[in-house]
């Protein structure tokens, strides 16, 4: 009997070291949960704020001034645009003049973006562009001597003036700054490149490893009469670049350096276009 009440006792005190750990292992997990109610709760709170703001957000869309009213003060802005658009377009119409007569656009650079567009590449057989019925030719760009055409060489000067002249005043209606300012002065127009300008701080040889970077504005002219072939040259590719920047700006690739014309029309006609009223 002694020994089954030894036994017995034994038993007792595992079961209540397990019930101890039980209860201990229960307190761990009733605090835990308490941890989780509150998270929850928390939660509850966050998610019935944000329910909220919602809700005040749909009223705000479907009120005078929600979404539907935004998008039609949108499509009314487009609409004045496309207006605007059209009347620089009739100002400096650009058309296609087809004959024996026909004379290729600008081509100085290789390009340097993959051209292509909504409307797709132009022709071949198109025939050369005109703007305000002057044409824009490669040769004074190639070459300019004393025999040279000056009537030639005025005549693109004078388109280049239209082409700078149309995209100034598209940039002002679409809001967008040009990358490349112009100066407009008709046919002996300018083109602004804000160029990183690179000076030593001091004269002092030692000290040439100290740079002073700051921006220097260095102008290009868009005509030919009096100026280096290279610089005008590269007035008219960066003239090509605020042109490629305003396609860009309404979804549009350019098509190229080589089409300063064309880049001009595909602009004005994707604007004026039923798609850009709705995008």
């Amino acid at each position: 009997m002694r020994e089954k009440l030894e036994a017995k006792k034994k038993v007792m005190e595992r079961m209540s070291m397990c019930s101890k750990l039980a209860k201990e292992d229960a307190k761990k997990q009733q605090e835990q949960l308490s941890v989780e109610v509150r998270s929850l709760l928390l939660a509850g709170t966050a998610l019935s704020v944000a329910r909220k703001r919602l809700q005040d957000s749909n009223r705000l869309l479907a009120g005078e001034k929600g979404y539907v009213s935004l998008r039609n003060l949108q499509k009314r802005l487009r609409m004045r645009q496309q207006y605007m658009i059209s009347q620089v377009s009739l100002l400096y119409p650009v058309k296609i003049s087809v004959g024996p007569a026909q004379e290729q656009e600008l081509e100085l650079f290789p390009s340097s973006s993959k051209s292509g567009s909504s409307a797709g590449s132009i022709p071949a057989n198109q025939g050369s562009l005109t703007i305000l019925g002057l044409h824009l030719t490669l040769l004074p760009f190639k070459k300019m001597s004393f025999f040279s055409d000056k009537r030639e060489v005025q005549r693109s000067a004078t388109a280049l003036g239209y082409v700078a002249h149309a995209a100034s005043l598209i940039a002002s209606y679409l809001k967008v700054p040009l990358r490349y300012p112009l100066r407009l002065g008709d046919s002996h127009s300018f083109i602004i490149d804000c160029a990183p300008s690179i000076e030593p701080t001091s004269s002092d040889p030692s000290s040439s490893t100290e740079l002073l970077t700051s921006m220097k504005h260095v102008e290009f002219p868009l005509f030919l009469e009096g100026q280096d072939i290279t610089r005008a040259a590269y007035a008219v590719f960066l003239l090509n670049k605020d042109l490629e920047q305003l396609l860009n700006f309404i979804g549009v690739r350019s098509l190229g350096p080589r089409h300063l014309l064309a880049n001009l029309k595909e602009l004005v006609r994707t604007i004026q276009s039923s798609e850009y009223k709705d995008t």
